[in-house]
């Protein structure tokens, strides 16, 4: 007997996988999932699919863009569903990238403590908005509600 494929319905997926079925079809909209139709319309998704909407939900929780994920899906030859290893691959590259993010995050931190810690909050020596005292490129004055934030002149 030949394995016919095994299709749910939205609210069905949407079950299986924990989500709203309108974070299905956002999904759906933004190229990162597919459905069938039936004669009807409806949207009929393989269960295959259940597999990468899991990895979509596992990588936007640990913080990797909607973006990244949809490129690591098209690297997947013929437009496959991802398989473990094929996870394996994403999460060591996406983790690259959060330490890079978690390392800015600490650098912005330990900025925001200085400044929090000297309770001047003076932007002639704030390190986080106004590091290296470039406002004063731009004359003396409250050049932040003025002009918005300080250019450089040239």
């Amino acid at each position: 007997m030949k394995n016919t494929p095994r299709f749910f319905t939205i609210g069905e997926a949407a079950k299986r996988c924990g989500v709203a079925t309108s974070t299905l079809r956002f999904y759906e909209s933004k190229g990162l999932i597919h459905s069938i139709r039936t004669h009807g319309n409806q949207r009929r998704f393989l269960a295959a699919t259940l597999r990468t909407i899991s990895v979509i939900r596992a990588a936007q929780k640990v913080g990797v863009s909607l973006e990244e994920i949809k490129l690591a899906l098209k690297a997947l030859p013929d437009g496959r569903q991802p398989t473990q290893k094929d996870w394996v691959k994403m999460s060591k590259k996406w983790a690259d990238t959060l330490d890079q993010r978690i390392l800015e995050l600490q650098r912005l931190k330990g900025n925001l403590d200085s400044c929090i810690g000297c309770g001047c909050l003076s932007l002639k020596s704030c390190q986080l908005f106004n590091p290296n005292d470039e406002a004063a490129l731009n004359g003396t004055g409250p050049r932040y509600l003025i002009d918005g934030a300080p250019k450089k002149q040239e």
